[in-house]
Parts: C-alpha cells; structure tokens; sequence
C-alpha cells in the first residue's frame, strides 16, 4: 500500500485534531486564579534557567489568514499605553520570581513585534533585561514581518542581543497574496534578509504555509524555491488552519478557493521533497532544519520538545508569558492572560497578575502528555521507559497505548514494548496524539491534521 493510501484510510485527510503545543489543549483551560499563578512562580527552583514570551498583539495591517490573537492599528496611538502596561506586568513578574533564576530562552512575538518604533523597541528590550541576567548562552528570537522592519530596528534588536530571526512569508505568489490579504514581496524579503545577516543575526527561520487559496504545485514549488534561495538555517511548513468560527477574518478568504484534502497533502510533499533535496533535515511533522542548527541538533539527540512555537529544543521547564492573550507554562500547570489589551491592560492597572484562565496538571496530564510529546517529537512510545519515568506500572501504559495499536496497527513497529510509527507515516503523529488524549473533542472546532 501507497503511503499516501494508508494515511489517507487512517483518516488524516478528514481528521480535526489538536496542534498539541500543549496537553491538554488550551481551549480545555479554566479557572486558575493569579495568586495561584503568584504561588508557582515563587516555587520555581532557585538558580533555574526559565523561558520569557513577550506578546506584542498588534499589527499595522490584518492578514486574513492568521488566526492569532492580533489587534490593527494605522498609528503608533495604542503602542506606547501597551507598552507602559507590558514593562508593568515585567515590574510584577520581577517581583515574584525567585532572584537567582536566569533567562536562557526569550521570544518576542505577536501580532508584529517590530511595530513599535526604535525607540520603544529599545525600551521594550531593556526592561526585558531588568527582569533577571540572561544566561550565557541565552536566545533572543524576534518574529519580523519585512513590510514593518528598517535597518533601524535591526539595530536595536542585534544591539540588545537577539539571535535569532522569524519571518513569516507563507508564499511569494501575488495572487496567493492577493487571497490572503498580504502584500510582502520576495525582493522587499531578501532586502530585509540580507539586513539581518549583515547585523550578525546568525539564524534565520522562515514560516510557510501550504493550502491557501489558489495555491498549486506549480506556485508553491516557485515559492519555496525563493525561500530556500534566501538561505534560512530554519523552514516552519505549517497547513493553513480555515478555522473562521474562530477568527472572524478568515471569512474574507474565498473557500472555493482552497485546495481539498487530497491536493493540500500532495501541496505538503512537494515542499517537504524540495526541502529534503536541498539538505533540510526533516524536524517532527513540519519543521525542517540545517545540520548543525539547534533544533536540528536537538532532534539528532532526542531532547526536541513541543511548546506553544511549535517544536523547540527549549529544556526550560518554566515559560513565563506576559503581554495580551500570552500562556505561561510551569511545574504545576498552565495560565493565561487575559486576552484582549483592553482586560489585560485593566487587569494590570488594578495591581495583580492579568491572568485570565489556566489548568492545574493532574498526574494523568503529565503522563499522557510525556507520551503525547514522544509520539510528536520521536515517532515512538518507549513503554518500559516511560514506566520507570513515571513509577506507572507497564500494564497501565499498556492499556493506554491500546487504541494506537488496535486502530494504527498497519503503520506501527512494536518491538520490546516500543510502539514506533514506520518510515513514511510520521504525518499520522497528531492522529495518534489525539488517540491518547483523555479529553473531549468539541465536535470540528480544530484545524485540520494536516
């Protein structure tokens, strides 16, 4: 049997599943209140290297395919009264954090980051800095959009030690653009490229996304020849998620317009050939990496991880998120801000801790997210070891691990109480995740998985 055959019996054309970013997913979030949120930030072990999320939900201009937690802004009006809360929640944060952690990992994302002006970048990064000292080899990774950069800003962000560039070009072609309401010439993005290089910005990530509107072989082949073309030491193949329940804009996008399911994974193979022959290595289910990049290393070591990014070779155990809609991560739990700037701003003006709703992990959570995490991230369930991780008797794991033997038997190797997905199948790891999930699935409210 094809490999296109077998995932397309198991179901994964048809399938709405989770991303799995985290277990459980977030729309299983409810209340956790910010002095319990108070209480796990001061129990996170002394002298520990932690993750910081900075959110920034605000973009000069809308696309209509993202489904983020974003705000439009034609002026600089709203950015300065957000930052003052943002450097706030930083004061709060500070205040609650044990002194000795360090920052190993900082990510600055949105919305579009680089819309603030120099100067508040500037200042953004600095109190970033007053939180606690950076550990040596610390990461600073800032999502950049090319029609909201100058040489300017890079300035500042080489200047205050970022690391790593994110550029979103999900596809070159005009009229792809045209459908998703984005503007961002191939040539205004390896301008911006070459400004970072020239910085000494020393990796590059760049996000595409396959099963848009009038998206083809033909123009996708163009596309991810011109990414490859600008060198990028990382490549995120995301599916495009229709979720327009969700994010009202997407409605703008003309369904007709979209490649069914069949056409959305012959879209995914071909990029994923041409990433493979241009010497990519292939990262979990949609990364794709040099050799010797982090993540690649990461995965060549096993210790690659899922986090709200997608894949990462983050070890942190502790992901503090601050600003609108941000999800931090800790020993005992998830928690999120509030999710507009107007609650969060208000949240953060009366002197607490904006949080908004969280889940506190039970020990079935952490078991059944280690094996989610291992079937994401390796393609494979190594029973006896996770029972000796976990101190679960083998039979109990057993018995968990029942559904993925019984419906994916065709495409998995067991051997020694290891369940591994064979060559060519890997695609089917969110169905497999979604197998383990304990959780109730609200009927089609996910994207697809694939």
């Amino acid at each position: 049997m094809k490999p296109s055959s077998s995932l397309k019996n198991l179901g994964l054309l048809d399938a709405r599943v989770p991303r799995y970013t985290s277990y459980p997913p977030a729309n299983h979030f409810t209340g956790v209140g910010a002095g319990t949120v108070s209480d796990w930030m001061g129990a996170i072990e002394p002298e520990s290297e932690i993750s910081l999320y900075v959110h920034v939900p605000y973009c000069r201009n809308l696309c209509w395919f993202c489904a983020c937690r974003t705000q439009g802004t034609a002026t600089d009006r709203p950015l300065v009264p957000y930052l003052e809360t943002l450097t706030q929640e930083l004061r709060m944060v500070g205040e609650r954090l044990p002194d000795t952690v360090t920052l190993r990992h900082i990510h600055l994302g949105g919305g579009t980051p680089t819309i603030l002006p120099p100067d508040l970048l500037d200042q953004l990064c600095e109190s970033i800095r007053g939180l606690r000292p950076w550990a040596p080899e610390a990461e600073f990774s800032v999502e950049i959009d090319p029609t909201e950069i100058d040489e300017a800003r890079i300035a500042v962000l080489a200047r205050q030690g970022m690391t790593r560039a994110s550029i979103g070009v999900q596809d070159f072609d005009p009229v792809v653009q045209e459908a998703i309401g984005r503007r961002q010439p191939y040539d205004l993005t390896r301008e911006v490229t070459g400004w970072l290089r020239a910085a000494g910005i020393r990796s590059l990530n760049m996000d595409v996304l396959y099963g848009l509107p009038h998206q083809t072989r033909a123009r996708l082949t163009a596309s991810v020849q011109r990414v490859m073309s600008l060198e990028p030491d990382r490549i995120a193949l995301f599916g495009y998620a229709h979720v327009p329940w969700m994010a009202k804009r997407q409605q703008l996008i003309p369904t007709e317009a979209l490649p069914d399911a069949e056409a959305r994974l012959d879209l995914f193979e071909t990029a994923r050939r041409l990433l493979a022959w241009d010497g990519y290595r292939a990262i979990g289910i949609d990364h794709f990496a040099r050799d010797g990049d982090s993540l690649a290393e990461a995965d060549r070591r096993g210790t690659l991880r899922r986090n709200f990014q997608g894949y990462t070779d983050d070890q942190c155990e502790t992901l503090v998120g601050v600003g609108a809609s941000a999800i931090s991560r800790y020993r005992q739990g998830y928690a999120q801000n509030e999710s507009t700037s107007s609650r969060y701003s208000a949240a953060v003006a009366e002197g607490g801790l904006p949080i908004a709703r969280g889940h506190v992990f039970s020990a079935e959570d952490r078991l059944r997210g280690a094996m989610i995490d291992e079937i994401m991230c390796r393609f494979a369930l190594d029973l006896p070891a996770l029972s000796a991780r976990f101190g679960v008797p083998l039979r109990r794991l057993e018995e968990m691990a029942a559904p993925l033997r019984e419906r994916f038997a065709d495409v998995l190797r067991v051997e020694n109480g290891r369940l591994e997905i064979v060559r060519h199948q890997a695609l089917l790891a969110r169905l497999m995740a979604n197998a383990l999930d304990a959780y109730v699935m609200p009927e089609g409210r996910h994207s697809r998985a694939l």
